[in-house]
């Protein structure tokens, strides 16, 4: 186990503005528009306490919850630090979310404060008035889309002191209350405390070595536990970061040769788009500074051995990690390769730093080595609980083990590796399948891009598995030639039949199986045998 020494969150990044106050903390890079916006560390600090403040004099106390709805931006960080300042609970939204959908998010937190983008003005004009809890809104934007009963950010700034609001802050308190993906249903609200966001910045840390001389390069959306929790590695030093809008692979790679870019955290999509405009031609590396970008590492879903084949051999030098999380767990850390452990791609790892974790049956019991069970892990990130959710929280949490509904299976060395999500399992004819071992097979042909299995109903054998593949641009396949590519498989694992179509991923790269199941699942089963 690790040794972890608590010390708020928002106590590392007053640290920061102390030592480095002149030195650049965040940059924004927006190629669409042609932008880039930077602070300093003591801007940083300075904007999170009047934003602290400002809070105060609304009357927010702890445990109040205010939520951000903003895409990535260079002001969505201060906000969260001064929420977390002013001690009340951070509640970032999805940016994905309908208007009902947000509206049913702010009653079901009791958020008392919502800060909002100009991108969502619309959805929250229509639930304006109709949230039985909240009090004040807070616009970020130009000032003339703002309605006129919001407080506007920037005045804000301009009209609260930079004073630490001095509000104690301990480390069982709550801090933030984050709503899971929702892959596999309703999104549940999940309370993190300033120890579980503390123990992740260290997790990070020791996981991939940042100094103070790194830079990271931040693209998926901040609302998740993903990327905020790994460029809490960078917090700890006073490194920099990158917040890019956008996630096209020259704009990747132009912010990662232009701001020297030392770590950059990708989803597999992203990495696939970059190898595959570098073999179209639309990318020649010679034209980038790329010598210092020392590790690219990957998480949310597993990652394709073939895909990081592709990569070391475009990138032969760069450190490689993969790391594995779930929300319960403070994102990503739980589980992870380790640079030291490339020999082992297609595994998630073995227990991160200050984690334990084993594989059990349906009883709780460790399973063998090599057998298939589910995941559980235990640590200092495992979440406090589901909000006033007394009965999720207890089919998660037993004797201090969060069960993470992922089936695994460990190798005589111990590595982990993820076989499919409990929940996506297919059984056909009484036999188990896993998905994600056909969906890897499948990325491995050089004509597909990304690939989803999922089970579809069958009179006989309850169910079957199917597959849908997404090809690379300029590339065709039949059915009968994906059908003939899988009988290297096993008989049952073999999909029964084949359909093209855009995988549906959410922001942090995981396939969306329920709407795959919602559009395939009409079809009749009867042409599946």
């Amino acid at each position: 186990m690790g040794v972890f020494i608590f010390m708020p969150i928002t106590d590392m990044l007053s640290l920061n503005a102390q030592i480095y106050p002149d030195e650049i903390s965040l940059i924004e890079r927006d190629p669409a528009a042609g932008t880039r916006r930077q602070i300093t560390w003591k801007e940083f600090d300075d904007n999170a306490s009047r934003f602290a403040n400002f809070l105060l004099s609304r009357g927010i106390k702890k445990g109040d919850k205010v939520a951000i709805l903003l895409m990535n931006c260079l002001e969505w960080l201060p906000v969260y630090f001064g929420i977390l300042k002013s001690g009340a609970w951070a509640v970032p939204l999805n940016f994905r979310f309908t208007a009902e959908e947000i509206k049913k998010c702010l009653e079901t937190a009791e958020v008392k404060v919502l800060v909002y983008g100009p991108e969502f003005k619309d959805r929250i004009d229509s639930i304006r008035g109709r949230t039985a809890y909240l009090q004040d809104l807070v616009f970020i934007g130009a000032n003339q889309t703002a309605t006129a009963a919001d407080h506007n950010y920037y005045d804000i700034l301009d009209s609260f002191p930079c004073d630490a609001p001095g509000v104690p802050l301990s480390d069982e308190e709550e801090a933030a209350l984050y709503f899971t993906s929702g892959t596999t249903g309703i999104p549940k609200p999940i309370v993190l405390t300033h120890g579980n966001l503390v123990s992740a910045c260290i997790t990070e840390n020791h996981h991939h070595f940042q100094t103070h001389a790194d830079n990271f390069l931040c693209i998926p959306p901040l609302y998740h536990t993903g990327a905020k929790m790994h460029w809490f590695g960078n917090l700890m030093v006073g490194a920099k970061a990158v917040i890019l809008r956008g996630v096209s692979p020259r704009w990747i790679l132009e912010a990662v040769s232009e701001e020297q870019v030392t770590i950059v955290w990708l989803l597999v999509p992203w990495a696939q788009d970059i190898l595959d405009a570098i073999e179209r031609g639309e990318i020649n590396l010679s034209d980038y500074r790329l010598d210092q970008w020392r590790l690219m590492h990957m998480g949310a879903q597993p990652v394709p051995p073939s895909l990081i084949r592709r990569w070391k051999k475009y990138f032969p030098n760069h450190q490689y990690d993969t790391n594995y999380g779930l929300s319960e767990a403070t994102g990503p850390g739980c589980v992870h390769l380790g640079i030291e452990n490339i020999d082992k791609v297609g595994a998630i790892g073995l227990p991160g730093y200050g984690w334990q974790a084993m594989i059990v049956d349906e009883n709780g019991n460790p399973v063998p080595h090599g057998q298939v069970g589910e995941l559980i892990v235990k640590g200092p990130g495992v979440m406090k609980g589901y909000y006033k959710n007394l009965e999720a929280t207890r089919k998660v949490l037993k004797d201090g083990w969060l069960y993470t509904g992922d089936m695994a299976r460990q190798d005589e060395d111990g590595f982990i590796y993820l076989v499919d999500r409990k929940k996506d399992i297919v059984i056909c004819g009484g036999e188990n399948i896993f998905p994600v071992e056909i969906e890897d097979y499948l990325r491995s042909h050089e004509d597909i891009k990304d690939a989803a299995v999922i089970g579809l109903p069958d009179r006989r054998l309850g169910e079957i598995p199917v597959a849908v593949v997404e090809l690379k641009p300029g590339r065709k396949l039949s059915e009968a030639d994906i059908i003939e590519f899988c009988q290297v498989l096993p008989r049952y694992k073999r999909p029964r039949r084949v359909f093209f179509d855009k995988i549906p991923r959410n922001p942090t790269g995981k396939i969306e199986k329920p709407k795959l199941r919602e559009k395939w699942c009409g079809q009749s089963a009867s042409l599946f045998v």
